[in-house]
């Protein structure tokens, strides 16, 4: 197994450069998401480690050997792919010792191989189906198992889940992350999806147009983002977020008169006629009666009920404030009518203050 590291890494097509310089340190065995919204870069930069895209600039280093000029056969790495890249074909055993076969391994060494993948993923079951005979799961179990027998350095995958429905993806990253636990390697993984970032990666390295905004594990990049994209792109549902100004006497003005006290973590940190973004998620802004203990409320916020979502264990709550529309949590649901008007709290100590015009945290 084997540490990456990216050092100004550049990709262009023509005129056009799509990955600015970017710059990464994985460790050895560390599991890293790269997560962003389409078109970020994430994908690009997954296929330049593996080296099915070559690099305008930079360096690509696994383990302590700069991999620029090797071709991916001799990266040592393993790829699974979103849509299974199966042999239709051939039978689950087959597609798992393929890659073996064709290196021209011994049919001992072969069968130990598939064996272990097999056990490693529960697959016994299964070896003598072909891919069309399986379900999506089962498909993309069979294609890890096609890359662990090659006992590679590193494992990069490429929105392996977007193919299933709800149910399937969720057992899917359960079964991701006991496949890391029980091989113990390197593994970088690229999704979309801000739920699989958040469930599976030791660290998460969010991306936008080519750069990364920021990196850090789950509950820091949630907790403290360093911009309103972050804020937004992480957590579901997204950070509430109002336009507002800092007035006299340590107070927030927002639209429609609404006015807040500045939170004390940014008594010091903001002067009055600074334009800000206050961020807050649906979580600390709850009714009276459904709130944790808060730290610091707020005095009591009055909105009507736009449209309430039912969610089992907790009711999601679509309000009005200030003229944007924003969501609330009641964790200890009931009944609301549409229009009902419900008395709020929001705990100030869990809200954040960006710069209007930088967009970046000001914590």
């Amino acid at each position: 197994m084997a540490s990456v590291q990216l050092n100004n890494v550049v990709k262009k097509y023509g005129a056009l450069e799509v990955v600015h310089g970017i710059n990464l340190d994985v460790a050895h065995n560390e599991f890293v998401v790269l997560v962003g919204p389409s078109g970020c870069g994430k994908s690009t930069t997954l296929r330049m480690i593996a080296g099915l895209e070559e690099i305008s600039g930079g360096e690509i280093s696994i383990g302590e050997q700069v991999v620029n000029d090797l071709p991916p056969r001799d990266r040592n790495i393993s790829m699974v792919f979103q849509n299974y890249a199966l042999y239709p074909h051939m039978t689950v055993r087959e597609n798992l010792g393929f890659s073996l076969k064709i290196a021209g391994k011994e049919q001992a060494e072969i069968d130990r191989a598939v064996n272990e993948a097999s056990t490693i993923l529960a697959l016994e079951d299964y070896m003598d189906r072909r891919p069309g005979a399986l379900s999506g799961g089962q498909r993309q179990r069979v294609a890890m198992g096609r890359a662990i027998v090659r006992h590679p350095d590193v494992f990069l995958f490429d929105e392996p889940l977007s193919n299933l429905d709800a149910k399937l993806r969720a057992q899917m990253r359960v079964e991701i992350k006991k496949l890391h636990q029980k091989i113990k390697t390197t593994i970088i993984y690229v999704t979309h999806d801000q739920v699989e970032a958040m469930t599976l990666a030791d660290r998460i390295v969010i991306m936008r147009d080519g750069f990364i905004e920021q990196q850090g594990t789950p509950s820091e990049v949630f907790e403290h983002p360093v911009n309103t994209f972050v804020a937004t792109f992480i957590g579901s549902p997204p950070m509430n977020l109002l336009q507002g100004k800092v007035i006299a006497d340590n107070q927030l003005a927002f639209a429609e008169g609404f006015t807040l006290p500045v939170p004390q973590e940014f008594v010091g940190a903001v002067k009055a006629g600074q334009d800000i973004v206050l961020g807050f998620r649906a979580d600390n802004l709850m009714p009276e009666n459904h709130a944790l203990d808060l730290d610091e409320a707020s005095p009591p916020i009055k909105m009507p009920i736009v449209v309430s979502e039912p969610l089992g264990t907790e009711t999601l709550l679509y309000t009005r404030l200030a003229g944007g529309e924003i969501q609330a949590k009641m964790l200890k649901p009931r009944p609301v009518v549409d229009g009902e008007v419900l008395t709020f709290h929001l705990d100030l100590a869990r809200c954040h203050l960006f710069d209007a015009d930088t967009q970046k945290s000001l914590r």
